[in-house]
Order: C-alpha cells, then sequence, then structure tokens
C-alpha cells in the first residue's frame, strides 16, 4: 500500500519561508466556499504524493491570507502558481485538468 501525501496549508509568512528555503514550491491558493477549488484540491494532494522528493505543495486559504493574495496577484481561485529559486515562474488560474499541473511541474524539474 502507497502512502498517501497531502498538501499542507500554510500561512502567509510560513509561505515566504517556503519559497526562499527550497527549489520549487507549487502554491494552490483556494477557499473553503470555492466550488473549482474542491475540484482541483485531490489533483494537488496527488501532485503532493507524486512529487514529495522533488518539491514542496502547500495550499494557502485566501480568506485567511488576503496580504499573500494581494502580493502575488491573485484575483480569482482556484490559482495556482509555481516558485522557483525565489521567483514565479508559471501562475494557472481556474479550474484545469492534472496533466497541466503534472506538466508545467516536469517542465520546472528539468529545466
Amino acid at each position: 500500500m502507497t502512502s498517501v501525501t497531502k498538501a499542507n496549508f500554510v500561512d502567509s509568512e510560513k509561505l515566504e519561508q517556503l519559497i526562499t528555503e527550497e527549489k520549487l514550491v507549487l502554491v494552490d491558493y483556494t477557499a473553503t466556499w470555492c466550488g473549482p477549488c474542491k475540484v482541483i484540491a485531490p489533483l494537488i494532494d496527488r501532485l503532493a504524493t507524486e512529487y514529495s522528493d522533488r518539491v514542496t505543495i502547500v495550499k494557502v486559504d485566501l480568506d485567511q491570507n488576503q496580504e499573500s493574495a494581494k502580493k502575488y496577484g491573485i484575483r480569482s481561485i482556484p490559482a495556482v502558481l509555481v516558485f522557483k529559486d525565489v521567483e514565479i515562474v508559471e501562475n494557472v488560474f481556474g479550474s484545469q485538468p492534472y496533466e497541466t499541473y503534472n506538466d508545467i511541474l516536469e517542465t520546472q524539474i528539468k529545466a
């Protein structure tokens, strides 16, 4: 039986720490009331499981971290940002298929 890793929720402070300390970070801006966010939540958790050894994958609650959302220009959710070496290298808004997120990570890992 394989272990399942879920993407953990972090606050703005922890997010900034991860962005500066980790090479590659995927951030899912989400909210409990957001329908499309619920659709991609299992996809983000699947990424967390599959990439646990290569990518830091976290979720940020938009309602509890509005300053962070403003800082990164989040105007609609779900919003998935990918940081590499402290810089935003990808941003995807709206619900996307698993392959979209997977392809982004594969591209960034190989780059």
